[in-house]
């Protein structure tokens, strides 16, 4: 196992899935699978102790759920996991909520073997899993439900002109080299305003900054 592995913990309650995802994991370059578990208190521990870099969560499971482990390991202030949930259904409900407390995006089980697999690079490398047209399905039902709390608009108002169209342009699902063709910018600065609004914002990766546009109104679902 190289220092430059992307470290893996599998959450899921079926034995299977966490067998035959491990093994498949295990088999790539640069990826290992360091620890499982089969409920979400054990998933938080497992953090604590392992400290991976991509959690993979499976939202219903005995003891406590997917959601609540996704909230629990996003409030640890020493750890920060990327975390994907694995769901059976593309549009589920709990998804909406992994979303809001902390996932970095969602996979479905049956998904092909390199959707996992480029999935767990993915967020890894600090990009949220918002390309399908599943997600942006996804991200249009969840927005179009009341939401708890709208960012604030003074925090809106703090960005600058440039740091809204990129952050717009991220909502919709565009990577930083795509936007810095379509805004003429180097794509090194793409990247450092990103950063800036996620530091502004007080957001944790990309999804979230995509969930802020959207729930804030600056993005239309569609639009």
């Amino acid at each position: 196992m190289g220092n430059t592995d992307i470290r893996v913990v599998i959450i899921d309650d079926q034995a299977m899935v966490r067998a035959g995802f491990g093994a498949l994991l295990n088999a790539q370059d640069g990826i290992s699978v360091v620890g499982d578990a089969a409920d979400g208190a054990h998933a938080v521990r497992l953090v604590r102790t392992l400290d991976p870099d991509v959690v993979l969560m499976d939202i219903r499971m005995p003891q406590m759920d997917g959601l609540e482990a996704t909230r629990r390991i996003a409030a640890l202030p020493d750890h920060s996991p990327r975390i994907i949930i694995l769901t059976t259904f593309d549009l589920d409900e709990y998804v909406f909520d992994a979303l809001r407390a902390g996932a970095s995006g969602f996979l479905l089980k049956d998904a092909p073997a390199e959707d996992l697999i480029q999935a767990v690079r993915v967020v890894a490398g600090g990009d949220a899993l918002l390309s399908p047209s599943i997600t942006r399905s996804l991200i249009a039902e969840f927005v179009s439900r009341p939401p708890r709390s709208r960012p604030d608009a003074t925090m809106l108002a703090a960005l600058t002109e440039r740091e809204l169209e990129v952050m717009t342009h991220v909502a919709r699902g565009l990577s930083n080299a795509e936007i810095a063709e379509r805004i003429y910018l180097a794509e090194q600065t793409v990247k450092t305003h990103v950063s800036r609004v996620l530091t502004k914002l007080g957001l944790r990766d990309r999804t979230q900054m995509v969930v802020a546009a959207y729930e804030s109104g600056m993005v239309q679902p569609g639009g």
